[in-house]
């Protein structure tokens, strides 16, 4: 239990407040055998080893000293001065005769077996290099790329890995079965993480939409056009697409990891809602509005690599999609939300009240329960632990080496400049900017529909009642999520194990091959019967299919682009947050109008949003081929492309 709570931020407090007296790692345990890799003067030993004749003598002397004049748990001093803790060269035999895994404290039931690790020729996107700029640093520093199998199998031998030309000084799992490793986490741990994350972005999410229920109350005693009001909902959308570009890159950096970025942002989002309830300005309104939705990015940019943290790539998946709910459910459930607390109080600034309530409550989850889980972080600190503990200077992690190896110029032009470039040259990456961006930004278009149908023109709804014609949308999100499962059981996973651990980038695109469709019926269907002759359960109906075409177009297009260009991973979905953010930003602020005006100009009045959902519509016909075109023609593509892999 102890052990939870330590790697927790309010664990880490406490660690850090007792002067790393509580809280301990299993480092700074009495009990702790350190590997003979990580000892001072190792290295030099291992290259005499292979230089010189005395090879035998020295290692001799090293055993017979270690028996002869040093207790278990005493360091151990070389004519040369080096200490050497506790972990020798036949630690083999110590291991054996203990059931001890060499950097693992002798605790009870402690077992050094574990199933072999799923094989998989790519790292997960959390430890994979995310730009060339990475794997140029991870080259020069002489440390292993390697895949996920290499990740799980490090430094079972340290000989091995001198015969393999890595540095034995370079701090990796002390095994397949480490207990501090993110994959080797316990199911219920990752399914409670993946809850934490799942909460948090929702809440992100449904303040962006929360605001519409009171729009026309602001635009009342504000003085404003309705269409000016609307900024409140597209300025925090286009605050959670620039966001990222500056904060999500943080928890990239080994030395900070994901909780830092996770919780102080979040703080910072929390207090920022009761300004903006409270503020009369509008101007300032709006300010807010937007730094709101820049410190509550980092979750929505980084929420998936958070997962990928955890789980092997054939598991993934059906994990990703999980966390997809609350990405497209958060905008579509919060008019439900804000409706019901404008109804109450016919105050718009009340609909901003349960975004800080949301947010509050998962700060606090998160500073108690969520665990660090990315592994250059946690590897990072334990090489900071082992360097105080061997007093070897030269111990470092593959990430901190990273580091050392990047200049701000290279990060910012990782972050800032590469994803502009990779849209504007890489037609891949152009279209399915646009595909995503389309969809992003219809849903937002669409949304503005709701009010007209269910409350001003057909059904006379309140705005709270308005609020469960939503519930459609998350109904469909579930039943969309269910397909999804069920293909990945009967086909992603046999496809995974068929192909030897690598999927082709065109196989991610099977989703959306089918589930677009759904996009052009629902805007049709829902455009059509949205008519106060037929039951408004039917446009409900139709509504819920959105989330369909929503969930696999998201599943598939950001699957494909981080398989399809694993050197610029970083940048290449950058792009594609910040593109779907800004047309997401700029499409709701004619929605009101083109709804209108089209109906004003060819009628019927019984059909107040067909017009304006056949135009919608139609631009989703327009996109459902280019899933097909890439399936079938993308490895020639990938080919052409200056930036994809081949």
């Amino acid at each position: 239990m102890l052990e939870l709570i330590r790697d927790t931020f309010f664990g880490q407090l406490i660690y850090l407040a007792s002067s790393r007296k509580r809280m301990q790692f299993p480092e700074e345990k009495a009990d702790f055998i350190v590997p003979e890799q990580y000892r001072l003067g190792y290295k030099e030993a291992q290259q005499k080893r292979n230089t010189s004749p005395q090879e035998g003598a020295e290692k001799s002397y090293f055993a017979q000293e270690r028996k002869s004049t040093h207790p278990r748990g005493s360091p151990l001093q070389t004519p040369g001065g080096d200490v050497f803790v506790n972990a020798h060269h036949d630690a083999q035999s110590i291991r054996d005769a203990e059931g001890q895994t060499p950097g693992v404290a002798r605790t009870p039931g402690a077992t050094s077996g574990a199933a072999p690790p799923l094989g998989s020729d790519r790292e997960p996107p959390s430890r994979q290099s995310s730009d060339r700029t990475l794997d140029e640093g991870r080259r020069t520093s002489g440390a292993q790329s390697g895949d996920e199998e290499k990740n799980q199998k490090n430094l079972p031998n340290a000989h091995e890995d001198d015969a393999e030309g890595r540095d034995p000084y370079i701090v990796d799992w002390y095994g397949p079965d480490d207990p501090q490793n993110p994959l080797n986490w316990s199911q219920p741990k990752k399914a409670f993480v993946t809850s934490l994350l799942c909460y948090l972005t929702f809440s992100v999410y449904a303040g962006s939409s929360i605001v519409t229920p009171g729009l026309e109350d602001f635009a009342a005693k504000h003085q404003v056009g309705v269409v000016v009001a609307t900024l409140s909902l597209t300025l925090y959308v286009l605050g959670y697409g620039i966001g990222p570009m500056f904060l999500s890159s943080l928890s990239e950096i080994p030395s900070i990891g994901r909780n830092v970025p996770y919780i102080l942002t979040l703080a910072v989002f929390v207090v920022l809602q009761v300004p903006t309830a409270l503020i009369s300005s509008t101007a300032g309104f709006f300010i807010l509005r937007f730094l709101a939705g820049v410190f509550g990015s980092p979750p929505l940019a980084t929420g998936g690599a958070t997962i990928s943290d955890m789980f092997h790539p054939k598991v993934r998946a059906p994990w990703i999609g999980v966390w997809g709910i609350s990405c497209v459910c958060g905008p579509a459930l919060g008019p439900l939300i804000g409706g019901f607390a404008f109804d109450g109080t016919n105050n718009y600034a009340w609909t901003i009240w349960p975004i800080l309530f949301a947010s509050g409550g998962a700060l606090l989850l998160l500073i108690f329960t969520l665990p660090e889980t990315s592994s250059t972080n946690i590897l990072a600190r334990r090489a900071a632990r082992l360097r105080k503990l061997t007093g070897n200077k030269e111990l470092r992690s593959q990430g901190e080496i990273i580091q050392a190896n990047m200049t701000g110029k290279e990060i910012a032009m990782m972050t800032l400049v590469r994803p502009f470039l990779l849209t504007i040259l890489d037609p891949m990456v152009l279209l399915l900017n646009l595909l995503i961006g389309l969809v992003y930004a219809i849903l937002y278009v669409w949304l503005e529909a709701f009010p007209i149908v269910y409350v001003e023109a057909v059904y006379t709804f309140n705005y709270g009642e308005m609020g469960l014609a939503f519930l459609s949308i998350l109904v469909g999100a579930v039943l969309a999520f269910a397909a999804f499962l069920w293909y990945c059981k009967v086909r992603l996973e046999p496809m995974f194990d068929r192909k030897g651990g690598r999927l082709d980038p065109e196989d991610r695109l099977e989703p959306a091959l089918v589930s677009l469709i759904f996009l052009p019926i629902c805007l049709f269907g829902f455009g059509w019967t949205a008519t106060a002759s037929i039951h408004w359960i039917v446009p409900t109906i139709f509504a819920g299919m959105f989330s369909i075409g929503t969930f696999g177009a998201f599943q598939a297009v950001l699957n494909f682009l981080a398989d399809a260009y694993p050197d610029y991973v970083a940048s290449v979905l950058a792009s594609n947050d910040l593109f779907r953010s800004i047309m997401g930003a700029a499409f709701p602020l004619f929605a009101r109008a083109m709804f209108n005006n089209l109906q004003a100009m060819n009628g019927p009045t019984a059909f107040p949003v067909a017009w304006g959902c056949t135009l919608l519509g139609c631009l989703t016909i327009l996109f459902v081929p280019l899933p097909w075109v890439f399936y079938f023609y993308g490895p020639q593509l990938r080919k052409a492309s200056r930036y994809a892999s081949y």
